[in-house]
């Protein structure tokens, strides 16, 4: 598909490509209120890749979308209420995220190598093995050293911190997380 834009603005047309449909289908969605858009000035009708996320995935709409245009994120983490709530979140900053959850260092090892993430979010504190072992496993693997590894944590020690860069993670986030900083590591990943 081709003449789809990077950014989050999308046309009718564009709209409708993504959706599958016509892009008089996408304007009548907006008109009842249905697909969220946006209005120019001249009063065209704009639409964000998110809210076209949001919609498909409450009607069940596969969108349309290249392969190369998708990018994974594995998020492993032993509480699983924080992971799904990162589940929700991360596609809310692009629709091209695809996520996956670990509950533990074991289960995303062998996710790693099945679903193939770009970056993996990953707590640092988890029953057996934690995120140092988890992290320290994926950058010794000439398959895996080349993803993206963003630790969280509610253990912010500056001793955690550096060991884990030292590893070969990108970053160590406290808990709660802060959204802004965490989608601005997200899209370094988009770009």
């Amino acid at each position: 598909m081709s003449g789809k834009p990077k950014n989050q603005i999308l046309t009718p047309n564009q709209a409708a490509e993504i959706l599958m449909v016509s892009p008089a289908t996408v304007r009548l969605w907006a008109a009842k209120g249905h697909l969220k858009a946006l209005t120019t000035p001249g009063g065209h009708r704009r639409f964000r890749m998110s809210d076209i996320k949001l919609f498909a995935q409450a009607q069940s709409i596969t969108l349309n979308l290249e392969e190369d245009d998708l990018v994974s994120i594995l998020i492993v983490d032993d509480d699983t209420q924080f992971s799904g709530y990162l589940a929700e979140l991360l596609p809310s900053f692009d629709a091209r995220i695809s996520v996956q959850i670990a509950n533990d260092g074991f289960e995303a090892g062998k996710l790693v190598h099945i679903f193939k993430p770009d970056m993996i979010l990953m707590d640092l504190m988890m029953p057996s093995m934690d995120g140092f072992e988890t992290c320290k496993s994926i950058k010794d693997d000439p398959e895996t050293t080349h993803i993206r590894v963003i630790c969280m944590t509610g253990f912010g020690s500056q001793d955690n911190i550096n060991r884990i860069l030292r590893l070969g993670a990108e970053a160590c986030l406290t808990k709660p997380i802060d959204e802004d900083e965490l989608e601005s590591y997200i899209q370094l990943l988009l770009e």
